[in-house]
Order: C-alpha cells, then sequence, then structure tokens
C-alpha cells in the first residue's frame, strides 16, 4: 500500500513565527540605522515582533520604550515600513505599533522583589550579628 503524501507538521516554524522573525531583523537593522540620526533611538532594542493572523498589523516588542523613543518610532514608522515593504517579499506590509515588552517589564519587577529582599536579609544580619552574643555570658 503506498504511503500518502502528507505536508502537515511538516514545516518546524509556522509561517506567522517565520514572518515575525524576519520582520523583527529587518526592524531591528532599519532602527539601528535611524539611531545614528535620532539619539531618542538608542537605547531601543526590538525583542520581538506579533502579527496579527490577516497579516495587516504588527506589534513590535521593545525591551525599553520611553516617551522620547516612543515619539520618535511614531514619527519614524512610516520610514520602518517602506524598509520592510523594499526588503521582504510580502503581499502587503503589515502597519506597525510600537509597545514595550511585557516579558521584561515582569522581568524588572522580579528583579525588583530580589533585590528588596537581599537588601532586607542583608539588613537583618547586621543588625543581628553584633549584638547577638550567643548567650555566652548565660551560666556566671
Amino acid at each position: 500500500m503506498a504511503r500518502r503524501n502528507d505536508n502537515r507538521g511538516a514545516a518546524p516554524y509556522a509561517r506567522s513565527l517565520r514572518v515575525n522573525q524576519v520582520l523583527r531583523q529587518v526592524v531591528a537593522e532599519e532602527l539601528e540605522r535611524l539611531a545614528d540620526a535620532d539619539e531618542r533611538l538608542r537605547l531601543v532594542t526590538v525583542t520581538s515582533v506579533d502579527t496579527a493572523p490577516d497579516m495587516r498589523k504588527a506589534t513590535v516588542y521593545l525591551s525599553s520604550l520611553s516617551d522620547e523613543a516612543a515619539s520618535a518610532l511614531e514619527a519614524r514608522r512610516v520610514q520602518v515600513q517602506k524598509a520592510l515593504a523594499r526588503q521582504t517579499q510580502m503581499k502587503r506590509t503589515p502597519q506597525l505599533s510600537f509597545a514595550q515588552d511585557p516579558a521584561v517589564v515582569a522581568g524588572g519587577k522580579v528583579e525588583e522583589v530580589l533585590r528588596r529582599l537581599r537588601d532586607a536579609e542583608a539588613a537583618q544580619d547586621r543588625e543581628g550579628s553584633p549584638a547577638d552574643d550567643g548567650g555566652a555570658h548565660g551560666g556566671l
């Protein structure tokens, strides 16, 4: 009996994941070029891109997004989209929006909690060590 050629699951990544990766790379390279001319974009790092299923919109997630960087990105959004159109072979270029990566924000909050716990533990150790003599004078 001949085996039927079934392509389901053959590709290691879904099309949308590949598109997101290509968009992330192109946007990151374009923002790097723009940062040479606009210092507000110097500390902006693209962490990921999430494209809508219909490929009409894409959210670009950034490691940090100050108000100045957000306004610079909005002013340069069309320029970045044109770079996408030139460098990719997509039927339509998605409209870009920029947002701070929620994973980076959550990681920052975890870091802050851990830092406070470490500081509290260090303060407790400093307060307890010198005054605590372990009962050495207790039996005289």
